[in-house]
């Protein structure tokens, strides 16, 4: 009976598998855009216009990772059948017994993809992690090039879905959740990189005009994006963070 349970959860382990590596890479590729699109001469505004193509595969990149922890969030199933798999695998261990799926998911990969799938959001979070890691080791690039170049994006984001002329433009509702998703995601990581954040009354990002265009949404399309905001920020809490968006966010 117990083999035949691994048998049937060894395909997701291997599914989970990929998408961890998925998610390495997407670190990597990360870290090469936002170095792309904010080394000097160019202002951000600039980058953006010149560098379109690499613009839209950070766009594309974000919606992924929004999409994916969405699902993540919404399907328990996914801990509680790799720390079967996990429990399993060790006790097989100790009975010096090896099966042919510890080959593809060995026990030091499956601490790593543990870690990776504890998190509420493991991809927001790998991609926030490369943020800061980019930021703290490129320190002769000012802070503001890529914190510019986060609400820059978050404005464009913002103007597409509330601005009448843009949103007639919309030809479905995944055009509309692809513009909130990569809104939602370089306000986290802005928030993550900024000193202060994005909630703050210096932030360069409208986060009010941004929370009150997600709320002008049907609510099932939206939870999970103002969840991301509420819960996987880092100074939302702060004092700096006025009452009122804190209370458009409750």
């Amino acid at each position: 009976m117990q083999l035949k349970l691994l048998l049937q959860v060894c395909p997701l382990v291997a599914k989970l598998k990929r998408f961890y590596e998925f998610s390495l890479r997407l670190e990597n590729a990360l870290r090469s855009l936002l170095e792309a699109l904010t080394s000097p001469p160019y202002a951000p505004m600039q980058h953006l216009e010149r560098e379109q193509a690499l613009a839209k595969q950070f766009a594309e990149i974000l919606h992924f990772t929004l999409s994916f922890d969405e699902l993540k969030m919404t399907n328990p199933a996914i801990q509680n059948d790799f720390s079967y798999y996990r429990r399993t695998i060790s006790r097989n261990r100790l009975n010096n017994q090896q099966l042919e799926a510890e080959n593809e998911v060995n026990n030091e990969m499956a601490n790593r993809m543990s870690l990776f799938y504890a998190e509420a959001t493991p991809m927001l979070k790998t991609l926030s992690n490369a943020t800061t890691k980019f930021v703290s080791e490129n320190k002769t690039l000012p802070i503001e090039d890529t914190t510019d170049c986060l609400s820059t994006m978050a404005c464009v984001c913002r103007v597409m879905l509330e601005t009448p002329e843009y949103r007639c433009r919309f030809t479905n509702t995944d055009t509309m959740l692809f513009c909130m998703r990569v809104m939602v995601g370089v306000i986290i990581l802005y928030d993550h990189v900024h000193p202060v954040g994005a909630f703050a009354k210096t932030s360069k990002i409208d986060m009010k005009g941004c929370i009150k265009v997600l709320k002008d949404q049907p609510s099932n399309s939206v939870e999970g994006l103002l969840n991301a905001l509420r819960y996987t920020t880092r100074h939302l809490n702060d004092d700096s963070t006025s009452k009122q968006i804190r209370a458009l966010l409750q």
